[in-house]
């Protein structure tokens, strides 16, 4: 069953590193372009989406025939999420095979309509629910999210050879926390390390799609339920998820509409 023109995943090796953040501000940033996408948090055991959405406590999708679940709209986005399933203090103690399960039931039940895109966050590693996406749906490719740091690009690389493996295309990588710009004086700092995204960019011969700074306001925007993508849009960063996005459509073979914001990577020079 395939329930969007384009099912893209959003991956990492490691948790911590901005991959459900990137998730919601590329998936918001094509919306801005004038797609029709879906939003899928298939983090089972740590949802997020959700609080980052600015869903209610307490929401729950609409069911009208006891089998299938309509979206939740947040943003002009469809999304679904365990989140909207259970408690945020319930536990997901469930092996593989269920949480794999849960993922099946969240992207095949849930009445998506016609889409453009569908992203979904995935879990950090290279597990069952990574697996079980690839073998019961067509993923059109992966977006590897990591920062400069050299644990964090060890297992970038091996999501990248998870997805290389099971045949799913990877689009790029976008860097966070490349940088820190001090709010008070300006001085900019290599807190993780520098130029780590674009080493393992060129390692696989794929596209830095964008770099990030480490920057209070994308941290406060999320928690806010306002990603900055929709407080900031001008901003450095919001530009940057733009135009992940659209080196995203490009690598599908998409065209962005006019009007492209440039590519923007933050640097020390």
């Amino acid at each position: 069953m395939q329930v969007a023109k384009h099912i893209i995943a959003v991956a990492s090796g490691k948790g911590g590193v901005g991959k459900s953040t990137t998730a919601v501000n590329l998936a918001l940033a094509l919306k801005a372009m004038g797609a029709r996408v879906g939003l899928l948090d298939a983090d089972i055991y740590g949802p997020s989406v959700a609080l980052m959405l600015g869903v209610a406590d307490g929401t729950r999708p609409e069911s009208s025939d006891g089998k299938t679940m309509s979206p939740v709209e947040a943003h002009g986005l469809a999304s679904m999420s365990m989140a909207y399933l259970a408690s945020d203090r319930t536990p997901m103690v469930w092996r593989g095979p269920m949480a794999g399960g849960a993922l099946i039931q969240m992207l095949e039940q849930t009445r998506w309509g016609e889409l453009d895109y569908l992203i979904i966050d995935m879990p950090p590693g290279t597990g069952d629910i990574q697996l079980t996406l690839s073998q019961k749906a067509t993923v059109s490719g992966a977006v590897i999210v990591t920062t400069p740091q050299d644990i964090a690009l060890l297992d970038a690389r091996k999501g990248i050879e998870m997805f290389r493996k099971v045949s799913v295309p990877v689009l790029g990588i976008i860097e966070n926390m490349a940088m820190h710009v001090c709010s008070e004086c300006g001085h900019t700092e290599s807190i993780f390390g520098a130029d780590g995204g674009q080493r393992i960019a060129a390692e696989y011969g794929v596209e830095l799609l964008a770099s990030l700074p480490l920057a209070r306001t994308i941290r406060e925007y999320t928690d806010a339920g306002t990603p900055v993508v929709l407080s900031e849009p001008e901003s450095p960063a919001g530009q940057a998820y733009s135009a992940a996005a659209q080196a995203v459509m490009r690598a599908l073979g998409e065209h962005p509409a006019e009007g492209d914001f440039p590519s923007i990577t933050i640097s020390d020079d």
